[in-house]
């Protein structure tokens, strides 16, 4: 799991004016996440132990008797299981095998799935192109691109309701009773520590696996729902301005029930 040294959490800690008791409440409302991004965003200290995990678009290699989702939803994500950095989730992802993730990004989906493709197994790429009724059709094929997983850490967006927290919001627990200072304490406190696990900036632009998701509207990933992975729409086509959201439960999707997630846009 994706953690930070405890010495240099309580020092980002006092830097930011963030008392120790609340720094252990809020990491206790902390979830470890990987980040997939392009190669020139993995921060340098990764660059020489990272390698490819992932891709964006392009066409999907299926095996025999398994053809492109009925929905002819496009292909936006291809996830090498056997590549992403182990032990760094909470959430029981296949050891090996890729996972593709078929979704609309540029308008709500009116359907989505999820195929896991075993190692080992012999495939073929897949056509764009097919007949329906005689008509022939052409699905939408987005430009490869590599990715890279960096592990991460976020935080749930509820994490302001904690009682430590709470009274340090409330005044009571800087010793100014300044409320807004708390509040800016907080917010550059969960933004350094997000920094420190990533290695670097954190990316605003990216496919995410795992951890707590940061939606633009509402969170799905509440009561017994959990994030599988977030792609932000700019991660896959420049000119898409929308978040996708795909959520299930940790028993579902560590028993491969795929066809039980939801799937929510946002724009």
């Amino acid at each position: 799991m994706t953690s930070i040294d405890e010495a240099l959490l309580l020092e980002t800690a006092a830097k930011h004016g963030v008392p120790a008791p609340v720094v252990r409440e809020l990491m206790a409302r902390a979830r470890p996440c990987l980040y997939l991004v392009p190669y020139d965003e993995v921060p340098e200290s990764r660059r020489g132990s990272t390698r490819p995990a992932a891709r964006t678009g392009g066409l999907p290699a299926l095996p025999d008797g398994v053809n492109w989702p009925d929905g002819k939803e496009p292909l936006v994500l291809s996830v090498d299981c056997a590549a992403l950095p182990q032990g760094v989730l909470d959430i029981e992802l296949p050891a090996d095998g890729h996972l593709l993730v078929f979704t609309e990004i540029e308008y709500p989906p009116e359907s989505s799935a999820v195929l896991h493709i075993p190692a080992g197994v012999r495939t073929e790429e897949r056509p764009a192109s097919y007949e329906l009724d005689g008509e022939a059709g052409e699905i939408r094929v987005y430009e490869p691109r590599t990715l890279y997983p960096v592990p991460g850490l976020n935080f749930d967006g509820e994490w302001e309701g904690g009682p430590q927290i709470s009274a340090f919001l409330d005044g009571n627990g800087n010793g100014n009773g300044d409320g807004g200072g708390a509040q800016d304490a907080l917010d550059s406190f969960e933004e350094a520590i997000g920094d420190l696990a990533f290695g670097g900036h954190r990316p605003g632009v990216c496919v995410q696996i795992g951890g707590f998701s940061d939606p633009w509207d509402m969170a799905p990933d509440t009561g017994e729902l959990v994030l599988l992975a977030q792609l932000a729409g700019q991660a896959i086509d420049y000119n898409v301005f929308t978040m996708n959201l795909i959520v299930g439960t940790r028993e579902g999707i560590a028993a491969r029930e795929y066809a039980g997630l939801q799937y929510e846009q946002q724009c």
